[in-house]
């Protein structure tokens, strides 16, 4: 591996580590339009997501989550993420982010593009994907509780 290749899967391991352990947006909002709830059986991770709608546009997204450290890192990028754009946007986003995650990663970008090597563990997709899964659920305002199973 190349110096360059190394310091590359060392930002993007201190990008996981860092919303991991200090996640964005993870809080129960006074005011939210809809909310969704996922569970992943086989890691424990559980995951609420909250949104606040103007205009069609995701004005606030927020979340309570407990679970691995991908799974945190992972709904706390997807709130930086995905607040401000619309909501046609925000399912695009959800779409894009599991079919990069369904491949190599190779197309994610910005800081989401950390979370890009989980792909090469299957059982960790489910970890990274389970909050952009309950955000679809929370634009669809299903009420069903999304699992990875």
């Amino acid at each position: 591996m190349s110096a360059a290749a190394s310091d590359l899967r060392d930002l993007y391991r201190q990008i996981v580590l860092d919303h991991s352990r200090h996640p964005r947006n993870q809080r129960r909002p006074q005011r939210f339009d809809r909310e969704a709830e996922g569970h992943n059986p086989l890691c424990g991770d559980k995951v609420r997501i909250y949104l606040d709608l103007k205009d069609d546009t995701l004005h606030d997204v927020a979340f309570e989550a407990s679970g691995c450290a991908i799974c945190l890192a992972s709904a706390s990028l997807m709130t930086e993420s995905t607040r401000g754009h619309a909501v046609p946007e925000a399912r695009a986003a959800v779409d894009r982010f599991e079919q990069a995650l369904t491949t190599d990663g190779s197309t994610l970008t910005g800081d989401l593009a950390a979370l890009g090597g989980v792909s090469q563990y299957p059982s960790r997709i489910r970890c990274a994907t389970l909050p952009w899964k309950t955000l679809r659920a929370a634009l669809d305002a299903s009420p069903d509780t999304v699992t990875t199973e």
